[in-house]
């Protein structure tokens, strides 16, 4: 990959999936396993269910679309499943997904990204459908912090806190 930009996409997209990967790791690892199928009712997604969304989500968009692999997707299963799925089982397989995106994002030539793709019935790039789909990624993270903190309460331990005040640390007795 010679273009600085096609490089520089590459690398910023592949710390999003990272950094994304390793926050939700942080929340499931401090939840009990009965928290991670919880919902705060029966339409509502769990955290299970959202690990698997994800993991289809990232493979339809960038392994499919990005990478030109077979769609396996199918996305109703993602929401209907209610399997109990150890949190080890469910963060290695979406570590595997992240992987395997990784991979493909790291392959990604200039040329490559603005080649046209149909995804999900949606006219695209192959930039736009990594794009969208770490957009995406990003937004169920929070999701999964919010729903962890609500189970955890006080007990929620936050995975980064500011340092000074540049980073918006409180000072002063302020919170």
């Amino acid at each position: 990959m010679s273009d600085p930009i096609a490089r520089v996409f590459a690398t910023a997209a592949r710390e999003r999936l990272a950094e994304c990967f390793d926050k939700i790791e942080h929340c499931v690892n401090q939840l009990p396993q009965e928290d991670l199928n919880w919902r705060p009712f029966e339409q509502a997604n769990s955290i299970t269910n959202i690990v698997l969304h994800l993991c289809g989500n990232l493979r339809q968009w960038v392994i499919h679309a990005a990478g030109d692999q077979v769609d396996v997707r199918h996305r109703p299963s993602e929401f209907s499943d209610r399997r109990v799925i150890p949190a080890k089982e469910l963060l290695a397989v979406l570590a595997q997904t992240v992987h395997e995106c990784d991979q493909v994002i790291a392959k990604l030539s200039a040329a490559d990204l603005v080649a046209a793709k149909r995804v999900q019935g949606f006219e695209t790039n192959k930039l736009e459908a990594v794009f969208n789909s770490l957009a995406h990624f990003q937004g169920h993270t929070q999701e999964i912090i919010y729903i962890t903190r609500l189970r955890l309460r006080d007990r929620y331990q936050f995975k980064w806190v500011p340092k000074g005040k540049e980073q918006g640390a409180a000072s002063n007795g302020e919170s």
